[in-house]
């Protein structure tokens, strides 16, 4: 609620402006009865125009103490020093020259502000000199601490501003760099993909493709050489196999042995959940909808989500998360979502990860959407939704 009015405040500066000296308007305007039956002794009364006139030139240039608070507290400034050459009686508009010390201190540099309170305090010496007040040290203590109290606040708010400013200029400075590590990450992963791939898989499916396509000519004409085109594209095959093979073991960063299983699929998401709930977690799992036989692409980006979102569930939930994994068919697409009531939010941010990022990478690849965020009150969410393919 409070970031919605200071973003209103933020779109209405003039009219917040206007409303903050209404309170000393009011005061000018119930004070006129009183100042012309009973004018306050010393000095020269200025008559009820007079006195309209001169808490007008002090009040309305108040509402330009954001935009331009130096030449406002000038203009007052300057005001009050004709007031006191002429010899006029204060009035209760002279309390604009302490909103307008103010006005410097809260936004000006140090330099202004402390010019802007020794003028202040000048014009109070003078002005108990002429309205033949005893200049004695305690008539100037309490005058003094008068005009420092809005000063020292002025001070404060432009200190509190400017530190409010750099943890935003912070914030923002550290979301670019945090998108630019994700984006340069990214382009990493797929130019390292792209060459892998290439290197590995296009010499070696362009040989069998020519062999396949030549022993499809020979099988009848010449079967000795069609056997022999066969052979090559077994050991093509093979030696395309190999090198899949040195590609996966060159990603694996734990040192471990290679298994060579088939991909996990649907059918193994109750494995993985009767892993987690084995580490300890609660995890519910439900399927909706009428099940269709989905690609094997589809079926290990589907698992690797799950397994993912399970994992960061794991290392970010907090003691005593709860998850919960619905898989929904309807119709030519599947929904997948993963909830926990974890710390969400609250959960410190992971260093160096990018589980998130090669998740959106994976679903992307069949025109897929992933939507990854905290919830509301706590915990976190992931939705997927994935098309399902024309070979489905």
């Amino acid at each position: 609620m409070f970031g919605r009015v200071r973003a209103w405040g933020s779109r209405h500066r003039n009219l917040i402006d206007g409303l903050a000296i209404a309170p000393l308007v009011i005061l000018c305007a119930m004070a006129i009865p009183a100042y012309v039956e009973s004018p306050p002794p010393g000095g020269r009364p200025p008559g009820v125009w007079g006195y309209v006139l001169l808490s007008a030139a002090l009040v309305i240039p108040l509402a330009w103490r954001r935009a331009r608070p130096v030449q406002m507290f000038a203009v007052v400034a300057l005001v009050c020093f004709c007031q006191w050459l002429l010899g006029i009686q204060p009035v209760p508009a002279n309390i604009a020259v302490l909103v307008a010390m103010y006005g410097v201190a809260a936004r000006c540099a140090l330099r202004w502000a402390v010019a802007a309170g020794a003028v202040v305090e000048l014009g109070l010496i003078l002005a108990l000199i002429r309205w033949d007040v005893a200049v004695e040290p305690l008539a100037i203590f309490s005058g003094t601490f008068f005009v420092l109290s809005p000063w020292i606040a002025g001070i404060y708010a432009n200190t509190r501003r400017r530190y409010l400013e750099s943890l935003e200029e912070r914030a923002e400075r550290a979301e670019r760099e945090r998108d630019q590590q994700a984006l340069i990450a990214t382009a990493a992963e797929r130019a390292r993909i792209a060459r892998e791939l290439h290197d590995v898989v296009a010499h070696n499916v362009s040989v069998m493709i020519v062999q396949a396509d030549g022993a499809g000519y020979a099988m009848s004409s010449d079967p000795e050489q069609a056997r022999q085109a066969l052979g090559t594209i077994s050991r093509t095959g093979r030696e395309a196999l190999a090198e899949m093979r040195r590609l996966v073991g060159m990603l694996r960063q734990d040192g471990q042995a290679e298994e060579y299983a088939p991909q996990p699929g649907v059918a193994q998401l109750d494995d993985l959940v009767t892993q987690v709930r084995r580490s300890g977690m609660a995890v519910e799992f439900t399927v909706g909808g009428t099940p269709i036989d989905l690609p094997e692409g589809e079926q290990l980006v589907i698992y690797r989500v799950v397994q993912e979102a399970l994992t960061n569930t794991l290392k970010h939930g907090g003691p005593g998360a709860v998850a919960r994994v619905d898989m929904t068919y309807r119709g030519r697409e599947v929904l997948l979502q993963v909830t926990d009531d974890g710390r969400g939010a609250a959960a410190p941010p992971g260093i160096g990860g990018h589980g998130l990022i090669g998740m959106r990478e994976r679903v992307a690849m069949y025109d897929g959407s992933v939507r990854a965020a905290p919830i509301p009150g706590g915990g976190f969410q992931v939705s997927v939704r994935l098309p399902v393919s024309r070979a489905a």
